[in-house]
């Protein structure tokens, strides 16, 4: 299984996919709308969370941003009638913590605005990952506050996102780290939201 890919962006095809130079091979990998709006420019290096779905006819790669995106479209594609294009398509709605949180909270119309996903499979989505990847949402995201990561100035979604694989690779889940960043200041630059984290995860 490529859990990763790490080289120099190539180009962005005309789909929304991407090719990665690595090591004199390019390969073509499918982002989401949310991953592609990340990527660096053409020539420098970037670095995917990768899944690969093995077909009998191909080998598909699928690259995302973050873990927690990643994380996401694994558990959309464990649904009934939902592929991975269908789950691409998903987790580039929004962010994997306002996806959550929709899931937590019922929102199968916020889902519905997937292309390729209807009534009935938004709500087979919110049914079968309520209690999967909902739940934590809800703590991190109470009624009337606004996910970190969609508010605008300071830091920005990129310091969040940054922050928050920082988060995961000292060991936390993606839930922990979202949930540590839920009510950080919106100003502060990706090394002071990770102190911010791991201060709030701390805490008794």
């Amino acid at each position: 299984m490529i859990r990763s890919v790490s080289g120099l962006l190539a180009h962005v095809d005309h789909d929304g996919s991407v090719v990665v130079q690595v090591g004199g091979v390019g390969l073509g990998i499918a982002v989401s709308a949310q991953t592609l709006a990340a990527l660096p420019h053409a020539g420098e290096a970037v670095s995917l969370q990768t899944h690969l779905a093995v077909r009998e006819d191909a080998l598909d790669l699928y690259g995302f941003a973050t873990p927690a995106e990643r994380e996401l479209f694994a558990a959309f594609i464990g649904v009934s009638g939902v592929g991975p294009r269908s789950a691409l398509a998903l987790c580039g709605l929004d962010s994997p913590e306002a996806l959550r949180h929709a899931i937590a909270t019922g929102d199968a119309g916020h889902l519905q605005r997937a292309p390729g996903v209807g009534k009935r499979t938004a709500e087979r989505l919110v049914v079968e990952l309520r209690d999967r990847v909902g739940a934590f949402a809800t703590a991190a995201s109470p009624a009337g506050r606004v996910p970190v990561a969609a508010r605008a100035g300071g830091g920005g979604i990129g310091a969040v996102a940054d922050a928050r694989e920082g988060l995961v690779a000292l060991g936390f889940t993606p839930d922990e780290a979202a949930y540590a960043l839920r009510d950080a200041p919106g100003d502060l630059d990706a090394a002071a939201l990770v102190r911010h984290g791991l201060a709030a995860l701390r805490k008794p």
